[in-house]
């Protein structure tokens, strides 16, 4: 298991959700709230004073006019709340009847003939002129006990404190709500990443609903399923490159020993051929690094017909020393196909080669426009496949690539599972192509390659 890293810094996404969506919510219930208090405040204000002013104006109107020359008691208007105090003034201030401050400044206020109100020693009163034919003669004072007014504005208040409560509490409700469902995924996401650390490249990120984290899932997977693959072939890549480098290496390992023992042997003949098989084996070494690491050359239009009959001039003599023959059937014309000579020239050296090692008989290469691609079918005269053979395309698992049976059977007669031919089909579906055994008995085999145009 490999050593987890250490947390980065910073603040949690669970808490940075929550700070930020309950401090907006706070940032917005101040914002709005303070004007709505002042409001409410002003609200129950001028309701207040408006009242008082209607009282105030409702006893003026039936205030005697000589009741400043002739002070006298005035009858209370009925209906009237008993917790207000109305008293008559005088132009001055001074209280000429009724019940109040001796002395009010607001009464004198009122000799312009409008309608005043104020605060005088702790209660909202209401100053209203009394008409006459000469003019102010004198002023009625309302007042009323502001506490009442004080008590509604703090009930409101506090109404409205509780409501932002409340909304600040599911605020945090759903802010705990999106911050887990947010932070769920990428905690997920984390631990398939350390999974995929500790070699787990089968992982499979769990769906949470949130479109940009299940999409970084899937890539997540993508990547898994990539680098298993990558590392399968480069853990492949040690008994492909010794199944494959086995023949020529031998082939020119014995050349130059042979130069060596024979006397009079042309040997810068012998090194030319030498080197010829090295640019060989080290053309194989790429090819197989390529289908290891997954990183082959760019694929261009082949010419099919030169790169059979390279492969006829390379084969022709290890067959013939075999007193076998080597038919090369072109049927033209052929479609135009796009891929990497190299792998094709491999994937032939494979079918070639198990042709050679364990077939019998004339060998022949056909080639066949298919419609949608190409076909290039290699078989020869040998006995084939039996019925029980287990997959041929399989890799041989085994010591050395044997079978467990002892089989080393590899090519077009052979029962057994192979190295080569499992590489020269995963050569040719890297080339978008596919390597079939088209037929048992006689054993065919057939490599389709799609059109420059078409995929097959």
């Amino acid at each position: 298991m490999g050593s987890q890293a250490a947390p980065p810094g910073g603040r949690p996404l669970r808490r940075l959700v929550l700070i930020a969506i309950v401090g907006v919510t706070i940032l917005a219930i101040v914002l709005f709230a303070l004007p709505l208090a002042v409001a409410v405040q002003r609200l129950y204000h001028n309701e207040t004073v408006t009242r008082l002013e209607r009282d105030a104006t409702r006893i003026a109107a039936v205030v005697p006019d000589d009741l400043n020359r002739h002070p006298r008691p005035i009858k209370r208007p009925a209906g009237l709340p008993a917790r207000l105090t109305v008293g008559v003034y005088r132009v001055d201030g001074t209280r000429l009847t009724g019940d109040g401050l001796a002395r009010s400044p607001l009464a004198v206020r009122g000799r312009d003939g409008r309608v005043h109100d104020g605060v005088e020693h702790g209660r909202l009163a209401v100053a209203a002129p009394v008409p006459s034919d000469e003019g102010v003669a004198s002023i009625v004072r309302v007042s009323g006990p502001y506490d009442p007014t004080g008590d509604r504005i703090e009930k409101a208040l506090l109404a409205m404190a509780g409501l932002a409560l409340a909304v600040i509490a599911c605020a945090t409700l759903l802010a705990r709500y999106l911050a887990r469902r947010l932070a769920r995924p990428l905690e997920r996401l984390t631990a398939a990443a350390q999974q995929l650390g500790d070699g787990n490249f089968g992982l499979r990120a769990s769906r949470s609903g949130v479109q940009e984290a299940d999409a970084a899932g899937l890539a997540l997977e993508a990547t898994a399923r990539r680098l298993g693959t990558i590392l399968e072939r480069e853990r492949a890549f040690s008994a492909d490159v010794s199944h494959q480098l086995r023949t020529p290496l031998t082939g020119l390992l014995l050349g130059l020993e042979s130069a060596l023992e024979r006397p009079g042997a042309d040997l810068p003949a012998a090194i030319n051929t030498a080197l010829e098989r090295g640019e060989r084996l080290q053309i194989i070494i790429d090819e197989l690094l390529d289908l290891a690491r997954d990183s082959g050359p760019a694929h261009r239009p082949v010419d099919v017909p030169a790169l059979l009959g390279q492969i006829r001039d390379r084969w022709h003599g290890p067959l013939a020393a075999q007193g076998r023959r080597l038919v090369l059937d072109i049927r033209e014309p052929l479609p135009q196909v796009s891929a990497s000579p190299a792998a094709l020239s491999q994937i032939m050296d494979v079918l070639l080669g198990n042709a050679l090692q364990h077939g019998r008989g004339e060998v022949s290469v056909q080639t066949a426009d298919v419609g949608d691609g190409l076909a290039i079918d290699v078989t020869d005269q040998g006995p084939g496949i039996p019925d029980d053979a287990p997959d041929i395309f399989a890799r041989r698992s085994g010591p050395s690539g044997a079978h467990p049976t002892g089989s080393r059977r590899d090519g077009p007669s052979g029962a057994g599972h192979g190295i080569g031919l499992a590489l020269a089909r995963s050569l040719a579906e890297a080339e978008g192509g596919r390597l079939i055994l088209s037929s048992d008995r006689p054993a065919v085999f057939t490599l389709l390659l799609p059109a420059a145009d078409r995929t097959l």
